[in-house]
């Protein structure tokens, strides 16, 4: 039943595709405020990572990648950190990657993992460790040499290339140590295990449930060691792009569960994993009912599918723009964002698809999803917001907790309507004031609103920015006068009967411009269904002429904002 549902609705959503694609305006009118927007950042042979080993340079062409992808709106950042046993930091278990000086295992006169944690978090976007585990690279490499000196019991050879022995407990404590070491040291938002999986190339797996439990058995150590330091630790992986074969549609032998023993389902089930970012590089039927699948098995954690651009390239498969732009649109219509393979094919611009991210689908920021089976707990909300405007620039100001993360709005609406994306300016800003250009040639006024977010993602209600004192008791009186709209589009003023003679009641937006003057039938019911606007003041108005403030509907009018 379960397979047939998901079935269906991949039938249904894929008969539509043209239209997804074709009418994102429809589809997508109003982007969202919660989604996932990753690129993996390769350092193996420096592939994404900056081409000059002089520091400086190196610092420097860095900070110009990061600055392309903000401009894109991604908000998360996976950095190759270690790579096949080697790192990109000072780590007392493993040598640096040649990657960093040209030469391996010679160290930088500086830690770039550090200056990366440091200019991710400047911008406003999550960075997360990605963790080679298993494969160590060639036999008679750098990294794998120095690792079978130490412990060469844990050291596999196949062929040319050597792996770390699933099946050796110590494997997943030598795992664990690495990525709390990381989560330690450094201020990293997630741990991201690549190639937690056996090797493709191991002989044949006799007992499947041994080796499934052998790969979740370094699931649960590494878990174990970073949720103790810091529960808000993001864990994940990137599980192969298929789980199994579905009823309908084969995996064609290549999927986690069956081929490399990865219990990914089970992993988030059990909650070792907060995330995940499967390697659905694949097209068409090997795309879109592994996707559902993915999204029906996610057991509320985050899933967000790694998109395989680099088949976009002459070089690979010559995939066309439209083959990534379905899957990107169907994505986000299962609010599943996505996760981009590789960086350098992504700032390349390949078939234009940096230019319709970050014009088209992207051009908005957004905000990593709240791990609200950690902690639902909303933060308290910024104090003393100071809004100083000049003729060039605003700056904004506010009082805070330390170690805080903060997201800033911006409308010409009053109050600021958090929940709209494109209202977004600013997203888990850490300090605690902010000067942005203004460019308003009808030199309208713009409002703000603050809100702080926790390290979990769950975020405050906000503070807001008012011109004068009326429009400030407006916010200072909101959750007390809240009037609520029902699904009849009548607002029940029935609580006010004893303290005003209502009779009729205007209708005002929230500068106090009237809107409309609506009757008040003898049940104290106001029928308000001929108001176009969503936030608006409701005032009394007796026969004597007199008026009182009732209080103000914000949002979709039917919807319940007193809960």
């Amino acid at each position: 039943m379960k397979t047939t549902k998901f079935l269906i609705l991949f039938l249904t959503i894929h008969l539509f595709t043209n239209i997804i694609v074709a009418q994102t305006t429809s589809a997508f009118s109003l982007p969202p405020k919660y989604e996932v927007r990753a690129v993996w950042l390769t350092t193996i042979g420096g592939l994404d990572w900056p081409s000059s080993y002089n520091p400086e340079k190196q610092k420097k062409q860095l900070c110009d990648i990061l600055d392309q992808l903000q401009s894109a709106n991604i908000n998360t950042v996976l950095l190759q950190t270690r790579i096949r046993a080697t790192t990109i930091y000072p780590s007392s278990y493993e040598p640096f990657d040649g990657c960093i000086t040209g030469h391996p295992g010679q160290r930088p006169n500086y830690d770039p993992l550090a200056f990366a944690v440091e200019e991710c978090h400047k911008r406003g976007m999550e960075i997360h460790a990605w963790v080679v585990a298993i494969p160590i690279g060639k036999w008679n490499g750098y990294g794998c040499r120095q690792l079978r000196k130490l412990y060469p019991s844990l050291v596999k050879r196949i062929g040319d290339e050597g792996f770390m022995n699933p099946e050796k407990a110590e494997t997943g404590k030598y795992i664990a140590d690495i990525c709390e070491e990381i989560v330690s040291k450094y201020d990293v938002d997630g741990i991201h295990l690549d190639y937690i999986r056996y090797p493709e190339t191991w002989k044949k797996i006799g007992n499947k449930t041994a080796a499934r439990d052998n790969i979740t058995r370094i699931m649960q150590n590494v878990n174990t060691k970073c949720k103790e330091l810091k529960r808000w630790i993001k864990i994940s992986c990137a599980p192969i792009g298929k789980f199994s074969d579905l009823t309908r549609y084969s995996s064609n032998g290549w999927n986690a569960y069956d081929r490399v023993c990865q219990d990914v389902q089970a992993w988030m089930k059990q909650g070792l994993v907060d995330m995940i970012f499967p390697m659905m590089y694949f097209r068409g039927n090997n795309f879109y009912p592994f996707l559902l699948d993915w999204k029906e098995n996610a057991s509320d954690r985050i899933v967000v599918p790694g998109l395989g651009i680099y088949f976009m390239s002459p070089n690979e498969s010559n995939w066309q723009l439209d083959d990534i732009w379905r899957e990107v649109c169907m994505a986000r219509s299962q609010d599943m964002g996505y996760a981009l393979f590789r960086t350098r094919h992504f700032l390349d611009n390949n078939k234009g698809f940096f230019d319709a991210i970050k014009c088209q689908h992207s051009n908005y920021p957004a905000l990593i999803p709240p791990m609200t089976w950690e902690k639902k707990q909303l933060p308290d909300s910024p104090t003393g917001l100071a809004v100083a405007h000049h003729s060039q620039y605003v700056n904004i100001s506010w009082k805070g907790n330390d170690n805080a993360l903060y997201n800033v709005y911006a409308s010409r609406h009053m109050p600021v309507n958090i929940d709209d994306a494109r209202n977004l300016i600013a997203t888990r800003q850490r300090n605690n004031n902010i000067t942005i250009s203004v460019n308003n040639k009808n030199k309208e006024k713009l409002y703000f609103a603050v809100t702080q977010t926790d390290r979990f993602g769950n975020e405050s209600k906000p503070v807001y920015s008012y011109n004068d004192k009326e429009q400030q008791e407006v916010v200072d009186e909101s959750f007390s006068n809240r009037l609520v709209v029902d699904n009849n589009n009548k607002i029940d003023l029935s609580h006010y009967s004893q303290i005003a003679d209502i009779k009729y009641v205007i209708i005002t937006d929230l500068n106090g411009k009237v809107i409309a003057t609506l009757r008040c039938d003898k049940q104290y019911l106001v029928d308000v269904s001929s108001i176009k606007e969503t936030d608006y003041i409701v005032r009394s108005v007796n026969k004597k002429g007199v008026s009182h403030r009732l209080g103000f509907v914000i949002g979709r009018r039917s919807l319940d904002y007193s809960k």
